[in-house]
């Protein structure tokens, strides 16, 4: 799925590699950037800090001749070719042999008879909600989860990816740690994980590659609705990659 997005990038291949490398040497601790005061305006050289965490790379997208109002909103998700984000935590929701294959790959997992005893809770529904990033479920138990859990986790935009019979967990687990999604909403700037700082110049760079031309595809007029495209780690100075 992610080839067909890989070729028709309109990104400076110079441009992005020297992005990817600052935010990298950033993040290591190395150089100095300027920072600007966000109420005085002022803009001071700040020296780069390592953090004691595995920063994430972000993408983040200004829109332009787009009218969230009028122009039709749109939503889309795509697997990005290097996993973004490996420390997502996923929960199975599972029939016994789903269980059994998540135990043996480090996944939490919960029966029917484990989500019955939350009673539909709501409390109890959100909290198993914050506790996760994304849920897994077997085919058998998807129908059952709106009566198991009431629409907690919908509301949460958690509602489990379904796991097909012949489906690997481990695969399935790779997958949702691996997507990112667009959903146009009344704002016209996105954003996307799209790397850590552990992950070699030439992941992160296919993974931008990836998730960019996906997202042009989605636009009405593609590469003329982009104003301009930054990276970011968490922490560190937006880096422009498209303007």
């Amino acid at each position: 799925e992610a080839e067909q997005w890989s070729d028709m990038s309109k990104l400076d291949s110079d441009m992005l590699a020297e992005a990817i490398e600052k935010v990298l040497m950033f993040s290591r601790g190395e150089g100095e950037y300027e920072k600007k005061d966000r109420k005085t305006k002022a803009v001071r050289v700040v020296k780069a800090k390592k953090r004691n965490f595995v920063e994430t790379i972000e993408l983040q997208i200004a829109l332009k001749n787009y009218d969230p109002a009028r122009d039709k909103r749109f939503n889309g998700t795509v697997v990005l070719p290097d996993c973004p984000r490996p420390n997502l935590k996923v929960c199975v929701l599972g029939n016994q042999a789903h269980i059994e294959e998540a135990s043996g790959l480090g996944l939490d997992a919960m029966s029917v008879d484990d989500l019955k005893k939350l009673n539909r809770n709501k409390k109890l529904v959100k909290k198993l909600a914050k506790k996760y990033d994304h849920f897994l479920a077997s085919q058998s138990m998807i129908k059952q989860i709106p009566r198991l859990l009431g629409p907690g986790l919908n509301r949460a935009g958690k509602f489990p990816t379904v796991v097909l019979p012949g489906e690997t967990l481990d695969k399935k687990a790779q997958d949702v740690r691996s997507t990112v999604k667009f959903a146009m909403k009344k704002v016209t700037c996105l954003n996307a994980a799209v790397g850590n700082v552990s992950m070699k110049p030439d992941e992160i760079e296919r993974n931008i590659v990836t998730a960019t031309n996906y997202l042009v595809s989605l636009l009405k007029k593609h590469w003329q609705n982009i104003k301009v495209l930054y990276i970011k780690s968490t922490m560190g100075p937006a880096q422009t990659i498209y303007f």
